[in-house]
């Protein structure tokens, strides 16, 4: 079950996972986490098993109906276990957004969101000669039955 951790936020274990959702520029880390404490809008909920923190997913409703996943780890002793799958369902469940959105630079990744059922797009390379892609998911209208 997903719980709010923002007021976590510079607890170890959350600052932990983060890292692994960052890139290992030393000052990326405290730039997210500034970002999460001085922006409203931007949401981090964790997922825990037994007491323990196992991961975490932040992102951002926009206004258009979207959410926009910003940041998503699950340690790595827990991958492959369906934690990440689970807080992402769990974020359509209970947010009911019209899309998910996620960028990532990992092919990993984006087969991850694939898998899900997201389409993938590339937004071409950046900088650095890595490509960029955008990872969408349109939530189907359900129809009323009469």
């Amino acid at each position: 079950m997903l719980t709010d951790i923002k007021s976590k936020i510079d607890s170890h274990d959350v600052e932990e996972l983060l890292s692994y959702a960052v890139i290992s520029d030393p000052g990326e880390l405290e730039r997210v986490r500034a970002e999460y404490k001085e922006e409203a809008p931007l949401k981090l909920y964790g997922w825990e098993e037994e007491e323990l923190l196992v991961g975490l997913i932040g992102f951002e409703e926009t206004e258009d109906g979207s959410i926009d996943i910003r940041h998503i780890a699950v340690l790595p002793e827990n991958r492959g276990k369906g934690y990440a799958r689970g807080m992402i369902l769990e974020l359509l469940a209970d947010r009911q957004p019209r899309y998910v959105i996620a960028e990532t630079e990992e092919e990993v990744a984006a087969h991850f969101y694939r898998s899900l059922g997201f389409m993938v797009y590339s937004l071409g390379e950046n900088p650095s000669g890595i490509e960029l892609l955008r990872c969408v998911y349109e939530v189907e209208d359900s129809e009323d039955e009469e």
